[in-house]
């Protein structure tokens, strides 16, 4: 049994009220909480588009919120997050109405919500960011970031020339307001792995080797750059999976060549495993996300 708590209202904006969504197991908690976001460019999608919070998460003790963030045709970056770390201390804040763990909080994400989780983890240990509406406690104990772009300039340079999602279509020129190239400044401030340290969470990073959306070096570069700096990360490489495989099946946040319902329907595929003791087998499920965040939040 858990209780599901729609449309909660974390934060205020120009645009209207940012919602969440809340899967609370049944109890009293506190419960750890991991924060889902959401995949679709930063110009599509919303807090619906998420896996199975319920049967793969509260139903093993987690509270899961899946949120919304201003997408890029309402607000340019850093709006997306800022709204993100909203989210975090909103979570933190109101935990005892929720019965929540106010020390417990995880950050998960695919694609674009990947990059935001990923970029919100790094820079959680400051209280307060330029341009920022408000100041805080922002800091997550783990992050798992599912095929996340980490380097927006290169990302985009690495486009193939044929790709219906490169000039002025990028849903990275689309964040910023105008190709990262013409951009660099906010281009380094959008991308996660111009922030690693060694305060940083630890990660999981999973990415499929058949992306041809984002390609799997950009989450190679950040693992290496994690584990340079004396951080905890994990990186699963998935065999043949491509792009937005933690998407529900029939569900599809930017089109074609969209993988979604994959992880869903192959539980268990290998993938080759990085950590810092060196490369090894894996196998992918759900169930390994939970395992993660089951370690770092319990």
């Amino acid at each position: 049994m858990v209780r599901q708590i729609p449309g909660v209202a974390f934060a205020a904006r120009e645009s209207g009220p940012l919602l969440m969504d809340l899967v609370v197991p049944a109890g009293d908690g506190p419960f750890p909480v991991v924060l889902w976001l959401h995949g679709g460019g930063w110009f599509t999608g919303d807090r619906a588009l998420a896996p199975d919070l319920a049967t793969h998460f509260a139903a093993r003790g987690f509270a899961m919120a899946s949120a919304d963030y201003r997408l890029s045709g309402q607000a340019l970056f850093p709006a997306q997050l800022f709204d993100v770390r909203s989210a975090v201390r909103f979570l933190r804040r109101e935990a005892g109405r929720y019965g929540l763990d106010p020390e417990a909080i995880g950050l998960w994400g695919g694609s674009a919500g990947g990059h935001l989780a990923a970029l919100a983890g790094l820079t959680g240990d400051h209280a307060e960011l330029d341009g920022e509406p408000e100041s805080g406690d922002a800091r997550v104990r783990a992050v798992s970031d599912g095929y996340g772009p980490v380097d927006l300039v290169d990302v985009v340079a690495s486009a193939p020339p044929d790709s219906p999602l490169t000039g002025e279509n990028a849903p990275e020129a689309r964040l910023l307001g105008g190709a990262p190239a013409q951009r660099p400044e906010l281009a380094r401030r959008a991308s996660p792995l111009l922030h690693v340290s060694g305060s940083a969470p630890p990660f999981q990073i999973l990415h499929g080797t058949a992306d041809a959306l984002i390609p799997p070096e950009q989450s190679e570069r950040l693992h290496a750059a994690l584990l340079q700096a004396g951080a905890d990360s994990a990186l699963h490489l998935i065999d043949g999976f491509g792009h937005g495989f933690l998407n529900p099946a029939g569900r599809s946040d930017l089109g074609a060549v969209m993988d979604f319902g994959h992880l869903e329907a192959a539980p268990g595929t290998p993938a080759e495993l990085r950590t810092a003791r060196g490369t090894e087998t894996s196998a992918v499920s759900f169930d390994l996300i939970g395992d993660f965040f089951e370690h770092h939040l319990r």
